[in-house]
């Protein structure tokens, strides 16, 4: 657990420590970092407010004023149920917020809106005291709390609620303060009894959360059980007596809310009842399958939490309840899926490159809609509109999460810049990054005025250059059928295809080479849009009056401002640089790097130029375009080279002059040559070079498991010379003192080794 107290003066942050002593304390490095995180998240925070602000008065908060009267007060009655937009709480919670009922709409909305982000606030910082010792050191740990703030504020569930203005943050609020705080670890009965009433608090507001009370019952902790149970029936009686038709409604009408708000069939209802229904499974045999899942689930989730509750990981206990409380309740709406983000507690993978997979995963389900996750695919689409509930129950039922007496628990098998990244984490990082270009390039400017100003000024440098080639390409290839049909099929098919391809070769055969080469194509698709925002630019089939012809789609109507259907599909202005010619380009300098065959080669150098005469005879892009295309390409691996070089990337893959060069995130290793080249007793040099001969070998096997045995052996390597690592040396006194490495996992700061060596003597 992470203690963020501070004790010198400072300014103090939401994140409970003061920030001037944390700044001091962290280096000039970390110390800006924080600064900059802080910013961040206070950025955010901001944004989110002038969100709420900028919308009118008639439409801000829809769901906290669905219960305010004409004048803007609230219903004196409690919230109406059966009304146009009904109120979606319990009646207990319009029970607690009936004394504002004399605020200003205003003022209401301020309140709220600032209330909800102190909770938010809150959350993270109980989060992240939460957390395994993922560091090892608390200055590391004083990052995390603005890291956690921004992560939650940019998170679905909670954007949703501020703009709607629910109140489902104070529940998980509540139940992490009574876990993680009054009912974790050695606490008298008085404190335990205190944890179920505040769980049972967050019950009142969100039915569901009773889910807690069978895992406190479960782990020892039965008078909190009984007190959350107590202090649910309690609330709910006493809403019950204040209001009982509303409670009537909402408990018997509605099925304790299942009814109210949108119909449980949108895919906006991410709960087991809502897939059942979305499925065409309706009546008495959905009822009964949706109970028995429900059941299911439930008994999984909790005998997987009160796992990890003995295990001494709490936080991950309750995103393991949380999860399964977001798939078993009838209905779960965005605001309410907050639980799952919590997962990110959990560690997931045996391989240090794999580790990052499952909270980059979390994060991308948490804040991007299902479509960009998922290509346009039938099956793969409805996995994309139920991703959130997938998660939920991977969460809940399957996820395999590390337990911390597990070997790989603090020390996972290292992986290197040599190695084979993780499958899963590049095919989700590829489709994120498609949906990125896909958005930036559909929104890209597109008035139609200035891409053919471009488009104009482009071919009177053409005109001066001696390069305007594309009108009497086009014509040609018009003339001729049989080469415009071959061209149309080359730019409509291969575009894709042959990058694609090249990148599974590069994955499966040449993993390191696949790294370097993937980051050089991501810079220069990333430099093509700032090109297509920059300068928008209309390609010669839509340049009015110049006797251009569109051999792909045909004659267009170019006094239509929308030309139809076609430009509603994507925007045909990005034309500048040709991402066509340069993604080719790409293609060519792979081909060259990874064999030495004079006719593969020709082939990979005749690509670019083929492409370029494609996109010129079908009218879609200039020859500058092309020139524009080779120039982002250049620039991509003149990036990537960059990024490696500080990543030390470069160094490692070139060597030194023969010298063994440490992988990135390999663990300090002791020199064999020490003590007369035997190591400490003959041994450590054997392991140093089996260890290193089991690395080559994993990490030049293109076709073999590296997840698998031979990840197992190098492990066992590795534990077997930290083993030795902690024998008894003769320090200069003559006295034994234990010798402790440290893992630092990659290059340091100054002040760092100044202040931590590599070997530590352990004081008898």
């Amino acid at each position: 657990m992470i203690d963020t107290s501070g004790e010198r003066a400072g300014n103090r942050t939401p994140g409970g420590f003061r920030l001037r002593a944390a700044v001091e304390q962290l280096g000039p490095r970390r110390g800006a970092a924080l600064i900059a995180l802080w910013l961040l998240a206070t950025a955010l925070a901001a944004r989110e407010v002038a969100a709420v602000a900028g919308v009118p008065p008639g439409g801000r908060l829809p769901a906290l004023f669905s219960w305010l009267g004409p004048g803007g007060a609230l219903q004196v009655g409690a919230p109406g149920y059966d009304a146009d937009d009904p109120f979606a709480g319990t009646p207990f919670a319009g029970l607690v917020l009936t004394p504002l009922r004399r605020s200003a709409e205003v003022n209401l909305g301020a309140v709220w809106t600032v209330g909800s982000l102190l909770l938010v606030v809150a959350v993270a910082v109980l989060a992240v005291r939460a957390l395994p010792d993922r560091t090892g050191r608390r200055r590391t740990g004083l990052l995390l709390i603005p890291a956690a703030c921004s992560l939650v504020l940019v998170s679905t569930p909670v954007r949703h609620t501020l703009g709607t203005g629910q109140g489902s943050i104070l529940p998980v609020l509540l139940v992490l303060l009574g876990w993680l705080t009054l009912g974790a670890g050695d606490r008298t009965g008085a404190d335990r009894r205190a944890a179920g009433v505040l769980i049972g608090l967050a019950a009142a507001f969100q039915p569901a959360v009773l889910l807690f009370a069978p895992l406190l019952w479960l782990t020892g902790r039965r008078a909190a059980a009984g007190a959350v149970a107590g202090t649910f029936a309690a609330c709910t009686a006493v809403a019950w007596g204040l209001m009982p038709t509303d409670s009537h409604a909402y408990w018997l009408q509605h099925v304790a809310g299942a009814s109210l708000a949108d119909s449980s069939a949108t895919p906006v209802n991410q709960s087991l009842h809502g897939v059942l229904l979305r499925m065409g499974v309706h009546g008495p045999l959905e009822i009964v399958l949706f109970a028995a899942l429900a059941a299911a689930v439930s008994w999984l989730a909790l005998r997987r939490a009160a796992h990890y509750v003995r295990d001494g990981q709490p936080l991950l206990a309750a995103a393991v309840t949380g999860c399964a409380v977001v798939a078993v309740s009838p209905v779960t709406w965005q605001h309410q899926q907050l639980w799952i983000l919590l997962a990110v507690a959990g560690r997931v993978g045996r391989r240090s490159g794999d580790r990052i997979m499952w909270p980059v995963f979390l994060v991308a389900v948490m804040t991007l809609d299902g479509s960009a996750l998922m290509p346009h695919v039938a099956g793969l689409m409805q996995l994309g509109d139920n991703a959130v509930l997938v998660t939920a129950l991977l969460v809940a039922v399957a996820a395999p999460f590390l337990t911390r007496d597990a070997p790989y628990w603090n020390d996972p098998v290292r992986t290197g810049s040599s190695s084979r990244p993780g499958l899963l984490l590049e095919l989700l990082l590829i489709r994120i990054g498609y949906w990125v270009y896909s958005v930036i390039r559909g929104h890209a400017p597109d008035t139609r005025g200035t891409a053919e100003g471009h488009g104009l000024q482009v071919l009177d440098i053409e005109r001066v250059l001696y390069l305007d080639w594309e009108h009497a390409l086009n014509r040609f290839a018009v003339a001729h059928p049989w080469l415009e049909a071959a061209c149309n099929v080359y730019y409509q098919s291969l575009h894709y295809a042959v990058p694609v391809s090249l990148l599974v070769v590069l994955y499966v055969r040449r993993p390191p080479e696949y790294r370097r080469h993937r980051t050089a194509l991501s810079f220069a698709t990333l430099l093509g849009l700032v090109g297509f925002w920059l300068y928008p630019l209309a390609p010669p089939r839509l340049m009015p009056g110049l006797g251009f012809v569109d051999t792909a789609h045909g004659p267009q109507d170019l006094s239509d401002p929308d030309f139809g259907a076609l430009t509603a599909l994507s925007n045909q202005y990005a034309a500048m640089p040709s991402l066509h010619v340069g993604w080719s380009l790409w293609c060519g300098i792979v081909v060259l790097a990874m064999t030495r065959n004079r006719w593969l080669r020709a082939l990979g150098l005749a690509y670019p130029l083929l492409t370029t005469f494609v996109v010129m005879t079908t009218a879609n892009h200039y020859l500058l375009d092309a020139f524009g295309g080779a120039l982002v390409v250049a620039a991509g691996y003149g990036l990537q080279r960059v990024l490696f070089r500080l990543r030390g990337s470069g160094a490692a893959a070139a060597g030194t002059g023969g010298v063994p060069v440490r992988e990135e995130g390999q663990r300090h290793s002791r020199d064999p040559a020490v003590d007369g080249g035997r190591g400490r007793d003959g041994r450590d040099a054997h392991r140093s070079e089996e260890h290193h001969a089991l690395s080559g070998e994993r990490h030049t096997a293109p076709a073999r498991d590296t997840g698998g045995a031979m990840d197992v052996h190098l492990h066992q390597v590795q534990q077997q010379r930290r083993e030795a690592d902690h024998r008894p040396v003769q320090a200069g006194s003559g006295k034994p003192v234990g010798v402790v490495l440290q893992d630092r996992g990659g290059k340091r700061d100054q002040g760092e080794q100044d202040e931590e060596g590599d070997v530590q003597p352990e004081q008898p």
